[in-house]
């Protein structure tokens, strides 16, 4: 990365992270009331507190989901630093994230602990689908946890947790209403019976939605709206064998059904795609003295459908599926040591129909096994974590490694650092999608390097990570032979930084990120990747009134299309944009919520994929009804 493009970034760095130095009296809370440390279980697969884990780890808890009034997941995450979102238009068409400049092909994505990255030719995951009524918390794990997760986590993991049973019964009814016809009523019940906790939840979505594809880009596609659904179910049974024993099942699915635009079609085109996630999960999780155990058997789903009546279109029907067997053992070694060892055994899958000339059906399956083991505790004056996993996929065996340590400076501030391997084995649609596939391809491997200093004081948690990740055998598509290959060499260097803390009675966040994503062989950005990202964020209660507010900013980036008449690709440039997002609630009753949101406030033209337009500035009101029992 050239000094010259950093300047700026990082005086602005220096700057953000300049009160961490600097005494904060103001800022302290109060040491009779130390605040609850929060847990994450993504970053070693055992819960501990968010400060300790080595790798850059943010949550978002459900109070965050709320106070934010997003409706989707893909919504939610575009606030998070290094993640960056792309759409080709509004809610429910196709999506994308981008964790620390790695594509949704190299960041492992989880339901629960089951992965949802698909096995056809798209390499993606269904984010846009998600919605959130019924995700209690998101976990984001940046760089390679490779070592701990397997395939496809070379820029990091994005773990949902669906909401559990409560104790106490409690239920919650929502309603909202917005422009273009758009509508949403939501339900969760939570309850204990005897010695099981249930939690159940639906939720409806619908718009009308706008036509996103910018005509003056493209002007062959139809103006038409495009309009999407989505119904969302969850179901969570816990029964308490013993104290230390409990068994249980999670089921969920969402159905999204979108209208979407061809931008190669023709102005009388009608694109329509349904979609269904699902996935089902058997778990038990024991407890003998030192030793826990955590057994669970997944299986995971996800179907879409698409029918294009245009010249280029077709009826299409994709399944990619995984079954997976999961045992996770964790022992503790003495007051200051944990060890973790298992196994792990999918049943993976992709099956597809079409009435396209351009492409023919065809159903794959691949067993994938795996063995890891970790340790993490006290060396010297720190603490290491230290994990190794042998994965064999298919025909390809890869051994991935991490270690890090964490050193305290004082007893605010430490250092961390940490190096790591990771792979993404190519999936089932790029090795045998007839014509496309190239059953020849070789995994993408990763190296990264990190340091990072991390402050904690209070409320207050502030870590800055200076990360350097260089892939080889970038799996792409090869324009010249119209197959999938390993075309490329990449890497990604740069800062990162995130806060959470609370000044106040007003929670404070915020996210930057400077990278430099670059394709190593050519010397040019890689596409759609921006250099520059960052996000504030602040919630405030003043006379019963919540308020929360999201400014987010996105630099400018390199873009690639097919021109419409020639098919040829042609480079382009999307500009940066900044996006205001207002939030309000208010108490009307103790068991009554009114709410407001503004996205897009200052109404902002932007894209994120080149040729389609973001949503317009749009107000949404709400009611939540939580009965009192």
């Amino acid at each position: 990365m050239k000094t010259r493009n950093l300047r700026s970034p990082v005086a602005a760095l220096t700057l953000a992270l300049l009160p961490a130095f600097l005494p904060l009296p103001v800022l302290a809370q109060d040491a009779s009331t130390p605040p609850l440390a929060e847990t994450v279980v993504t970053a070693t697969r055992n819960p501990l507190p968010l400060s300790a884990a080595m790798h850059h780890t943010t949550v978002i808890s459900r109070e965050d989901i709320e106070r934010s009034q997003a409706s989707d997941l893909i919504t939610l995450l575009q606030r998070e630093a290094g993640l960056q979102r792309t759409q080709n238009g509004g809610v429910g068409t196709v999506s994308s994230v981008f964790l620390r400049g790695a594509p949704s092909l190299q960041t492992l994505v989880l339901v629960d602990g089951v992965p949802l990255n698909k096995q056809d030719a798209s390499g993606a995951v269904s984010l846009e689908h998600l919605m959130l009524d019924n995700i209690e918390r998101v976990e984001i794990v940046r760089g390679n946890v490779s070592a701990i997760y397997g395939s496809g986590a070379i820029g990091g993991v994005i773990q949902i947790f669906t909401r559990s049973g409560a104790r106490e019964p409690a239920a919650q009814l929502s309603a909202e209403v917005g422009p273009r016809a758009t509508r949403k009523l939501a339900a969760q019940v939570s309850t204990q019976v005897g010695d099981t906790a249930i939690s159940a939840g639906a939720s409806r979505f619908r718009t009308d939605g706008f036509s996103s594809v910018d005509p003056a880009q493209f002007a062959g596609a139809n103006p038409d709206a495009d309009g999407y659904a989505n119904t969302s179910l969850n179901l969570s049974l816990t029964h308490q064998l013993a104290p230390r024993h409990q068994v249980g099942v999670r089921l969920s699915r969402s159905v999204g059904d979108t209208d979407y635009d061809n931008a190669y079609g023709a102005a009388t085109d009608v694109q329509t795609s349904s979609t269904r996630i699902s996935h089902a999960t058997l778990f038990s999780d024991s407890t003998w003295g030192d030793w826990r155990s955590r057994v669970s058997l997944s299986e995971q789903s996800d179907r879409s459908r698409t029918s294009d009546n245009g010249a280029f279109g077709s009826d299409d029907g994709f399944r990619t599926s995984a079954m997976v067997f999961s045992w996770v053992n964790t022992i503790a070694l003495g007051d200051n040591w944990l060890a973790t060892a298992g196994v792990e055994r999918q049943w993976q899958r992709v099956a597809t129909q079409t009435t396209s000339a351009f492409g023919a059906p065809y159903d794959v399956k691949r067993n994938a096994k795996a063995l890891f083991a970790g340790v993490e505790g006290a060396l010297g004056p720190g603490r290491v974590q230290l994990n190794l996993r042998l994965d064999d996929v298919g025909d390809l065996s890869e051994t991935t490694g991490y270690l890090g340590y964490s050193l305290p400076i004082t007893s605010q501030f430490k250092l961390l650092a940490s190096t790591s391997t990771a792979f993404n084995a190519p999936p089932l649609g790029y090795l045998f999608a007839p014509g496309f596939g190239n059953p020849n391809l070789q995994p993408e491997t990763a190296r990264s390097q990190e340091l990072g200093l991390q402050f904690e004081r209070g409320t207050h948690l502030l870590r800055a990570t200076w990360f350097d990740t260089r892939v080889t055998n970038q799996l792409d598509f090869d324009n010249a032979t119209f197959t999938f290959a390993n075309l490329g060499r990449t890497s990604n260097r740069g800062l990162e930084m995130s806060y959470k803390g609370s000044l106040g009675e007003t929670l404070l966040r915020a996210g930057l990120t400077l990278q430099d994503p670059t394709n190593e062989i050519t010397g040019l950005a890689l596409t759609r990747r921006a250099k520059t990202l960052w996000s504030l964020g602040a919630s405030h209660t003043v006379a019963g009134v919540t308020l929360d507010a999201d400014l987010r900013h996105t630099g400018s980036r390199s873009d690639r299309y097919a021109d419409p008449a020639t098919f040829a690709a042609v480079q382009t440039n999307l500009p940066s944009f900044t996006v205001l997002d207002l939030a309000a609630s208010y108490a009307l009753r103790k068991d009554v919520k009114l709410r407001a949101r503004i996205d897009n406030v200052t109404d902002k033209s932007y894209q994120t994929v080149y040729g389609y337009n973001q949503q317009p500035r749009s107000l949404y009101l709400g009611l939540d009804w939580r009965p009192q029992f």
